[in-house]
């Protein structure tokens, strides 16, 4: 019994300087190295200046606000489809926040958990108005452009067989590159989850002339990612995206928090870190939520300030109140 004891805690031992890793890495170098795509709007574009903005990079800064107390101190690493994964396996990046979907098989065998779904979404496909297809059904014989190395590729094929019909790949590694094929007419459809669709079409020359054919073939759970194992680091990274969502439910906001720094609503002195320590269980400040939204906001916010100008509806994305899917854990 003795020798399991000492077996047990030495295991023990192990696994919490495991646990520690990351967080104390990011708190050394005093940087968050997060990775993105390498431009998608309203998730993750550079503008002119190489600034980074979106849903996914607000998710960073928020990271970044929580752990490090600044919001500034990330470095956005650009990732495809195809190296994202092996960026987050070999630490290179810290977090992955690329609109990746939530699969059984990555969750198991790629050595990685999702530490929570930020974004709802279900591939669709959109298509010329001037090929006057309506259905998803009526795509029999398509070309279709498509990322490699993605459930949307997966789909695709899935669904094509399912329904007995053809079509032909056009595999093309960069986002950008198969929107811009898709313009060119190298393929007769473009599929991907339908934010990126709606995004994509806001770059087309006349908008109106490309229409989102009304099937959704697909559930696409997305959210940031991190390396199996660091359960700490896991904890935060989970956590810092339900301070988003908590405080839209309980009414904070970057412009209204200071004023409720004396507020006696007991969840609202929870968050603030005017009682409890919660951020200390996390192992950073007991402000981590309260700078979080001060510096970025709650995911309302974030996302009325990226998501809602690609004319994309908030839907299954509101609050569970509001009639969405998006649900906090209790902060206490």
């Amino acid at each position: 019994m003795k020798r399991v004891v000492i077996a047990t805690g030495l295991l023990a031992t192990w696994a919490l300087g495991a646990q520690a890793a990351t967080l104390d890495t990011v708190k050394q170098r005093g940087m968050l190295v997060c990775g993105v795509s390498t431009g998608f709007a309203g998730f993750s574009t550079p503008d002119s200046q190489g600034n980074f903005k979106g849903l996914d990079v607000d998710y960073c800064r928020a990271l970044a606000a929580g752990v490090l107390g600044d919001a500034s101190k990330v470095r956005y690493v650009a990732l495809t489809a195809q190296n994202r994964f092996t960026a987050l396996q070999s630490g290179e990046i810290d977090v992955l926040s690329r609109q990746t979907t939530w699969t059984f098989q990555r969750d198991v065998q790629l050595g990685l958990d999702f530490a929570a779904i930020s974004f709802y979404d279900g591939q669709g496909f959109m298509v010329p108005r001037r090929s006057n297809i309506h259905s998803a059904r009526e795509l029999n014989g398509a070309t279709v452009c498509v990322q490699p190395g993605t459930t949307t590729e997966l789909n695709l094929t899935d669904y094509f067989r399912a329904n007995n019909m053809q079509f032909t790949p056009v595999v093309i590694e960069r986002y950008e590159e198969t929107i811009a094929a898709y313009f060119a007419g190298r393929c007769d459809v473009l599929t991907d989850d339908q934010s990126g669709l709606a995004a994509t079409r806001t770059q087309a020359q006349n908008p109106a002339d490309h229409a989102i054919l009304p099937e959704l073939i697909s559930k696409e759970p997305l959210g940031p990612v991190v390396r199996h194992g660091d359960q700490r680091w896991e904890d935060l990274v989970r956590w810092s995206f339900y301070a988003m969502l908590e405080a839209e439910e309980i009414g904070l906001t970057s412009q209204n928090i200071d004023q409720q720094l004396t507020s006696t609503n007991p969840a609202i002195q929870r968050f603030v870190g005017a009682t409890g320590d919660f951020g200390r269980m996390l192992g950073v400040d007991n402000r981590w939520a309260y700078n979080i939204i001060k510096q970025v906001g709650n995911y309302g916010e974030s996302y009325q300030r990226n998501i809602v100008p690609l004319g994309i509806e908030r839907s299954v994305n509101r609050l569970w109140r509001d009639g969405g899917l998006m649900y906090a854990p209790p902060l206490r």
